[in-house]
C-alpha cells in the first residue's frame, strides 16, 4: 500500500522505528519529515500528510506528534482527509470501519512502539464497511472548506 508518514521533533524517535517496519511490511513508504530531533512546527508535518492523503498521492497516511492531538487537527484542516487520533487497536480498526479513515494520529508521548504497531495495523488491515456509515462519511466530505459558508 502507498502510505505518507509525518511526524514533528517529539515524535521523530517513533517515526524513525515504525518506517522500517512498514517498510519490510511491503508498504511503499514516503517520509514527509520531520528528518532530525531539532524542534519544529506540527502544523507544516500535519498539512503535509493532509494534502498527500487527500490527492491520492498515498493510499493512506501516520501522523505523530507528542499527543497526536495538534497533528490531527491540521490533517483534518485538509477537505478530503479524515485523520482519527487513536490509542488502541480497537479505535483504529472502528476509525476504518465506521468513519472510513484515511489517515490515523498516534501520540509518541502517550504510546509505546508496540502499541503504535498494533494501531497501524490494525489500520491498515481494516475496511469500511459502507452501509449505514457511508452516508454519515459522505456528509463529512460535503461540508465545506474552513471559512466557506461560515
Amino acid at each position: 500500500m502507498r502510505l505518507a508518514i509525518a511526524s514533528d521533533h517529539a515524535a521523530f524517535a517513533l517515526k524513525s522505528t515504525l518506517l522500517p517496519w512498514l517498510r519490510a511490511l511491503g508498504h511503499d513508504v514516503t517520509d514527509l519529515g520531520t528528518h532530525g530531533p531539532d524542534s519544529v512546527d506540527y502544523p507544516d508535518f500535519g498539512h503535509a500528510l493532509g494534502v498527500a492523503v487527500a490527492s491520492g498521492a498515498a493510499a493512506r497516511g501516520i501522523a505523530l506528534c507528542g499527543s497526536g492531538i495538534g497533528i490531527s487537527i491540521a490533517a483534518n484542516r485538509i477537505a478530503g482527509c479524515r485523520c482519527a487520533r487513536v490509542d488502541d487497536p480497537l479505535s483504529a480498526t472502528l476509525a476504518r470501519q465506521h468513519n472510513d479513515a484515511n489517515a490515523i494520529a498516534l501520540g509518541a508521548r502517550l504510546i509505546g512502539e508496540e502499541m503504535a504497531r498494533a494501531c497501524i495495523a490494525a489500520f491498515l488491515d481494516t475496511d469500511f464497511e459502507g452501509g449505514r456509515h457511508a452516508a454519515r462519511v459522505a456528509k463529512l466530505d460535503a461540508q465545506p472548506p474552513l471559512g466557506v459558508g461560515v
